[in-house]
């Protein structure tokens, strides 16, 4: 069903149209009037982007080689450096960099808006990468091969013009290719849906296809894996978001691997590794949704079916993620949306041994393997809301967790806690939460409160530091809570599962659960409780705009998407139908209709004041969602704010300046709305 032709505001998808932009301009210098005299906005603004561009952060870093590669952005660099070290100076308070690309020089020098997106290294030649750059900071990149030693763009070499294009290196003079080609080449969600083999000196042309996907599926590409000195070649057609067939390089053939439509493939050595999605029955035995196999490859590509179980879910415990040490396999496990740590390896006679990992800190911990081929080190991050980042070096080998960097505090936490509640949604079902506040909320207090939620795509809301809103709200006297809703990763598939498609509103009914927890418990009122979420939790928003207007005083709405209707048919929209469903399909329309926010306004109604904020260059989620609703916000004799900025991609900002402005005005608006 397509409502194109009763629809007065389609004019507002044309990103490139001058009416369209104009009319945005027009509402961005509304909105910052309305916030940017406030003594808040400016001090905060100024603030933010000090703690963002602070000296004192983390450099990140990935190994290759010898080195150690950083991407850093600050004052002087906005767009960025690209740099190296070593891990004897990387150890060091005074660690020293050498210098690769200046993206802001670089920028100036090809007059383009550089955003970078990331790099590829090639194994077979250490002195060779692959880098995507983004104009503007859209998903859609440029992809140039790269010397490290001259430090100089690779005339002739692997480049690739703007498409959302994946490349994986098969040999230092080869890459697995998926580009935009030409008519055919990409899916109806603009992702490739052909693979080539292209080798050095070849035009893209005279590269060989190796694979086609449909042009309805989501995407198709390939991808080299390498563990212990040994490569495994795949290719992947997502024909949705959480379905996949994947084919194997065997014995010089492309195998298809016999697996459930969802589960995801790893290597460990002479190991396949098979992350499930959904139940699974085989060989007599079912392994949950959730768990974790692992099966020797030569013999199950041979037509052998014996797995063994590395994990299994439970009511509280999912799997987060895993990665590869030399050795061992590290387990990332949620445990009542806390992460804990299990190392395991192969054992005797299909048993595996395992050893806990002790954290530095409870909470939220990342973890990936420095070098998978030549040991059993690996980074961990440990955080949650109230503890900065922290960043130490372990090895199984011996034991060690070295610490290695830490970041200093950027508020004040004094007297704040985190504490973990839970809600009753409509069904039943206990909805966890987190609060972070004062110790002590007197009850009938009327804590200017920020609600936080997601609840889409299996995206787990961790405890993390959040430095912006501990400067924009904390720090000021406010709660701030972020809600673990089903639709989101908490508990495995099964968490996520409750609540797709027709079973959205569940979602809801859990996020309006907590925010009514939170005014049963005296925390705070509707006067003075805002909540906030962006691309999926922009949906939320939407959501709760239209159906619980009463229950909140104050909404912040970012790059969501809003019309149910349309959504599939707007840049990477259909690539998300197995989330959502098809609106074009009657049964589908039936229920998308009922969680479709611009469908849903009404005139008569009265809305808390909403501030939109959305991306000209989002090219993921279409920043006609948000300007259409405002429009008809405005139509409807509603108030609205809205500001969308010229950059920044589905990131909503380009650079810290950029992304200080608008935190700066989502906090000085929530100030406005919910303070005393």
């Amino acid at each position: 069903m397509s409502h194109a032709e009763v629809d007065p505001y389609l004019w507002l998808e044309d990103v490139e149209a001058d009416k369209a932009l104009d009319w945005a301009r027009a509402l961005n210098q509304e909105s910052y009037q309305w916030l940017a005299g406030e003594p808040l906005f400016t001090s905060l603004k100024q603030r933010m982007l000090e703690t963002l561009d602070s000296d004192q952060r983390i450099p990140y870093v990935t190994q290759h080689g010898a080195h150690l590669y950083n991407f850093w952005t600050d004052q002087q660099n906005p767009k960025g450096l690209w740099r190296r070290t070593t891990l004897e100076s990387y150890r060091r308070a005074d660690t020293q960099w050498e210098i690769l690309l200046n993206l802001d020089a670089l920028s100036e020098e090809e007059d383009e808006n550089w955003v970078w997106k990331g790099v590829l290294m090639c194994r077979d030649n250490l002195d060779r990468c692959l880098l995507r750059l983004s104009r503007g900071g859209a998903d859609a990149t440029v992809t140039r091969e790269f010397d490290l030693s001259s430090r100089l763009f690779v005339d002739h070499g692997f480049n690739l013009p703007e498409a959302k294009s994946r490349v994986s290196w098969v040999n230092a003079d080869t890459v697995y290719v998926g580009t935009d080609f030409g008519p055919g080449s990409l899916t109806d969600s603009g992702y490739p849906n052909w693979v080539k083999r292209w080798r050095r000196g070849q035009s893209l042309e005279e590269a060989k296809l190796l694979f086609v996907g449909s042009q309805q599926d989501v995407a198709t590409g390939a991808s080299v894996l390498h563990h212990r000195h040994q490569r495994t070649d795949l290719i992947v057609r997502s024909d949705t978001f959480w379905t996949q067939e994947v084919f194997i390089s065997h014995k010089s053939q492309w195998v298809r691997i016999d697996k459930p439509p969802g589960a995801e493939i790893g290597v460990f050595g002479d190991y396949l590794i098979l992350q499930l999605r959904e139940d699974w029955e085989i060989a007599s035995t079912r392994f949950k949704a959730g768990s974790l196999l692992a099966t020797g490859r030569q013999a199950f590509l041979e037509g052998e079916r014996s797995l063994e179980l590395l994990f299994e879910p439970s009511e509280t415990a999912s799997l987060d993620n895993y990665t590869v040490t030399k050795n061992w396999i590290i387990l990332n496990i949620l445990d009542n949306v806390q992460n804990r740590l299990i190392a395991i390896q192969p054992a005797d006679k299909g048993q595996w041994a395992k050893r806990p990992i002790d954290l530095p800190t409870q909470g939220t911990a990342s973890i990936r393997a420095y070098d998978a081929d030549q040991g059993d080190r690996y980074w961990l991050t440990a955080t949650d809301f109230l503890t900065p980042n922290s960043l130490y070096l372990g090895n199984l080998a011996d034991n060690s967790l070295e610490p290695i960097k830490h970041e200093p505090t950027s508020f004040d936490a004094n007297g704040l806690t985190i504490q973990q509640y839970h809600a009753t949604s409509k069904d039943g079902t206990s909805i966890p939460y987190f609060l972070v506040g004062q110790a002590a909320i007197s009850p009938g207090a009327n804590t200017p409160t920020l609600l936080y939620g997601y609840g889409g795509f299996e995206i787990p809301m961790l405890s993390t530091y959040r430095a912006l809103t501990g400067i924009g709200w904390l720090e000021k006297g406010g709660c701030y809570v972020v809600a673990n809703i089903r639709g989101g990763g908490e508990f495995g598939p099964r968490w996520h599962q409750a609540a797709l498609k027709a079973n959205r509103q569940k979602a809801y009914d859990d996020f309006i659960a907590v925010a009514e927890d939170l005014i049963d418990k005296g925390i705070t009122s509707s006067r003075h409780l805002g909540i906030r979420g962006g691309s999926n939790g922009g949906l939320l928003m939407g959501n709760m705009l239209v159906q619980r207007p009463e229950l909140f005083n104050a909404i912040v709405c970012q790059v969501p998407l809003l019309d149910m209707s349309r959504y599939h048919l707007l840049l990477a929209g259909a690539s998300w139908m197995g989330e959502y469903g098809d609106p074009d399909q009657p049964e589908d329309w039936a229920y998308l209709s009922a969680y479709s926010p611009y469908h849903n306004l009404k005139a008569e109604k009265k809305y808390p004041k909403t501030f939109f904020t959305t991306s000209t260059r989002d090219d993921r989620v279409h920043p006609g969602h948000a300007r259409k609703m405002v429009a008809k916000m405005k139509d409807l004799g509603h108030s609205v704010l809205y500001y969308e900025n010229i950059e920044g991609g589905h990131g909503g900002a380009s650079d810290n300046p950029q992304r200080a402005h608008i935190e700066a005005m989502i906090h000085t608006f929530l100030w406005k709305m919910l303070g005393s």
